[in-house]
């Protein structure tokens, strides 16, 4: 109907530029439509002065019937004047047969799902070849010379349309654009033509796939297939679980559900590593298209790397059950950390913490505890010399422990160049250091006046008299009841009811108030007082800081049922989160764990020395050993712009598990090693977010000049693609004055004019 009206099809309007084609100049046009429209005015209203009152006709009526006739005069007498100035578009239109139109066909196995056609049950593949048969390429080559590519992974030539086979394990359109802009770069190719659903596995379009078609004034027109939206389906969008972790350590994990057809529907949600269980929790699916968060809490098991599966068992009816599943890598270390634990006092705190440490394989509690003014006695220490001088005065004898604990000991104890290197552990180091409540801690030691009180989480009171002999009721906050430190049980109803019957902690300290950006755990309360801080947390720099307000938490074990692992859960919990983040002097990281088909992978590792200041000076090694015990060395080189930092691009050519221990020396001196674990999927992708993109195909179009195209539409299509600076075109002008509207107009101006003068009697 537009093509009919208005001559030339839509495209001719969107892209081309009005012109006046008259020798009069342009400027003349407005000043005589002006003149006209004041003189048909003026003529109107001295002829309603002379008009005798009509009947029921009010003067304001009968002043707004004379200003719709003006108003109706005025615009017919604009578009005859405009039309005697010639309008027209000027527009590009590529010259016949000599330019290339590229057909890309999306030939990844996406394209098999059978969602379209006139039946709804065709393939996407094969509705895509119909559309090409039917008319669309037929009518293409009439006008230009055609290329059919394949698209999927990359991008290659098709003799036949016929010989496309959607069984390609990745869709990378951006990819394959900006193949095609950069192999035909010395051929007139005046525009693309895609077939897709739209399925882009590498995240998206990058910005210089579309620059690369930009720059060539090269429109991407695109026509979609599939189903916008699947009836009945259950995907895993998203997992999220710690990459690295302690062994036999509580990990987190949150996984993202969004289902269709299934709302209310009881399900499953299961963690598994290989066929061994590691945690499993019943799930009501949200409303149709909402994306739920569901929280699992599992065992990181013992060393090694755990492939951990999150899967939800198919459900009746489901059309797509490969999304029902992901898989992550978790590294986990073997290795021991050690935490230093200053004590200005013996109390019984002391002694069951050390006890609950001594149980978990993945600590090693080296304490220091202060018996007289001038005296220490060591326990967990790994040779004589250690700590045999007091508290450390080297970095690099502070700097080898991954946590520090602080009991009962005042601020004065440590000398001013021992705070500071307490203050570079935690932001430099990137240690983790936990003040505990007692006689001699926190606002009572003098800790809020000394230069680290920035590094705790709270603004401790100004007073003293803090610390209170008296029992306290400990409960969890929001924050606490998320928290795998405070997880005694796994049910989250249950963990929640088991902290509210702990035994009453001994005592209590009056930690203050939380600093912004602190996580507040647990509360305690106490009779007679307000809810008070008992565990609050916060990041500082590199590193993390806590402060346990109590001395007390011991009752929880002897007051609590023989054989109750409560107070050793929570306390190797707390422990392990205190070193759990504390980085090597060798950190070695990749932006990604899971490669999907694309095996490329840049290793990076950030190297420090003993005193964890960067080392521009190292050489850094990468020993990578993927599936079938394939071995390789990559030397990583010095980034320029980032002292310390090494990196390397390297290429996974095959799909499985990599592990790559980096390690880094000055000399002969080993600085240190890191373990990062990674796995290239091929073909997984595919397998996510199977309904038609069409909003990815729309905006793909409109940021290159093309248009998306509906397969309704498409028969229009080969002589609307013409009209691009793509390619050898040429400018070409149409003329619209014979346009079939204008002659409408004006006939309905006229008709319309004089049909409402006869019958408001204004003749």
């Amino acid at each position: 109907m537009f093509e009919f009206l208005f001559k030339y099809p839509t495209t001719v309007f969107t892209k081309g530029k009005l012109v006046l084609l008259g020798a009069w100049p342009g400027w003349l046009l407005p000043l005589l439509i002006l003149a006209a429209a004041g003189g048909l005015g003026w003529l109107i209203w001295s002829r309603l002065r002379t008009l005798e009152p009509v009947k029921d006709v009010t003067p304001r009526m009968q002043q707004q019937r004379a200003a719709a006739i003006w108003g109706m005069q005025s615009a017919l007498v604009a578009l005859v004047l405009l039309l005697l100035w010639q309008p027209a578009i000027v527009v590009a239109e590529l010259k016949s047969q000599q330019n290339i139109i590229a057909v890309l066909v999306d030939d990844s196995r996406s394209m098999v799902i059978a969602d379209s056609g006139t039946d709804g049950k065709t393939s996407r593949e094969a509705a895509a070849l119909a559309a090409l048969k039917s008319g669309l390429l037929s009518g293409l080559q009439k006008r230009f010379q055609t290329r059919v590519y394949r698209m999927d992974g990359s991008l290659s030539r098709a003799d036949k349309p016929d010989a496309l086979q959607p069984t390609a394990a990745a869709t990378h359109i951006g990819a394959g654009l900006k193949q095609l802009a950069t192999e035909t770069g010395d051929l007139p190719v005046g525009a693309v033509v895609l077939l897709s659903d739209g399925a882009e596995n590498s995240g998206g379009i990058e910005l210089d796939s579309i620059s690369a078609l930009r720059n060539r004034r090269l429109p991407v027109h695109t026509i979609g297939f599939g189903r916008e939206q699947v009836s009945r389906d259950v995907e895993l969008e998203d997992s999220s679980v710690p990459t690295r972790a302690l062994a036999d350590s509580r990990m987190r994990a949150t996984v993202s559900i969004r289902q269709r057809g299934y709302a209310g529907t009881k399900a499953t949600l299961t963690a598994k590593d290989g066929d061994k269980l590691l945690a499993s929790k019943d799930v009501t699916l949200a409303a149709d298209g909402m994306v739920q968060t569901e929280t699992l809490f599992l065992n990181a098991g013992a060393a090694g790397v755990r492939r951990v599966t999150f899967a939800i068992a198919p459900l009746v009816g489901e059309e797509n059950t490969l999304n029902n599943s992901l898989t992550r890598l978790v590294s986990v270390s073997g290795t021991r950390r050690r935490i230093l634990y200053v004590e200005g006092e013996p109390r019984w705190e002391y002694k069951f913490i050390r006890r609950a440490a001594e149980d978990d394989k993945a600590l090693q509690v080296v304490t220091m505890l202060r018996t007289t003014e001038n005296k220490i006695y060591r326990q967990g220490i790994s040779d004589p010399a250690e700590l045999s001088e007091g508290f450390p005065n080297k970095a690099e004898d502070l700097f080898g422990y991954d946590g520090i604990i602080i009991g009962s000991v005042e601020a004065g104890y440590f000398t001013p160049r021992q705070q500071e290197l307490l203050r570079e552990y935690v932001d430099q180091r990137g240690g983790g250091l936990l003040f505990l409540g007692g006689r001699f801690s926190l606002a009572d030691g003098g800790w809020g006046a000394s230069s680290l009180a920035e590094l705790l989480p709270t603004f401790l009171p100004n007073a003293k008299g803090t610390f209170h002999r008296e029992p306290a009721i400990a409960q969890l906050t929001a924050a606490g009841t998320d928290s795998p430190v405070m997880r005694l049980v796994d049910d989250p109803a249950k963990n929640i009811e088991r902290w509210k019957t702990l035994p009453y902690l001994m005592d209590y300290q009056d930690p203050g108030n939380p600093k912004p950006g602190a996580t507040v755990l647990a509360e305690m309360m106490a009779p007679g007082r307000a809810k008070m801080p008992l565990l609050v947390t916060q990041s500082y720099g590199r590193g993390r800081t806590a402060i346990m307000a109590t001395s007390g938490s011991w009752r929880w074990q002897m007051s609590g049922a023989l054989g109750d692992p409560t107070h050793d859960t929570f306390w190797q919990q707390l422990l392990r989160w205190v070193v759990a983040d504390s980085p090597g002097r060798v950190v070695a990281s990749i932006p990604e764990a899971r490669l999907t088909d694309d095996g490329h992978v840049k290793l990076t590792a950030t190297v420090r020395d003993k005193a964890y200041v960067v080392a521009p000076d190292a050489k850094v090694v990468a020993h990578l050993i993927g599936p079938e015990a394939s071995s390789v060395l990559v030397d990583l080189t010095p980034v320029p712009s980032a002292p310390g930092t090494f990196s390397a691009d390297w290429t996974a050519d095959r799909p499985g598990s990599y592990v790559s221990e980096v390690i880094a020396a000055r000399g002969q001196e080993e600085l240190g090693r890191d373990v990062v674990t990674f796995e290239r999927q091929d073909g997984v992708a595919e397998n996510f977010h199977t309904e038609l993109n069409r909003e990815l195909l729309e905006k793909l179009s409109s940021e290159t000049g093309g248009r998306y195209w509906k397969l309704s539409e498409i028969d229009t299509l080969p002589s609307e693609i013409s009209f691009s600076e793509a390619g050898i075109s040429v400018r070409n002008t149409k003329e619209l004055w014979n346009m079939p509207i204008v002659f409408l107009l004006l006939f309905s101006l006229m008709a319309g004019e004089w049909f409402l003068r006869r019958k408001w009697g204004m003749i």
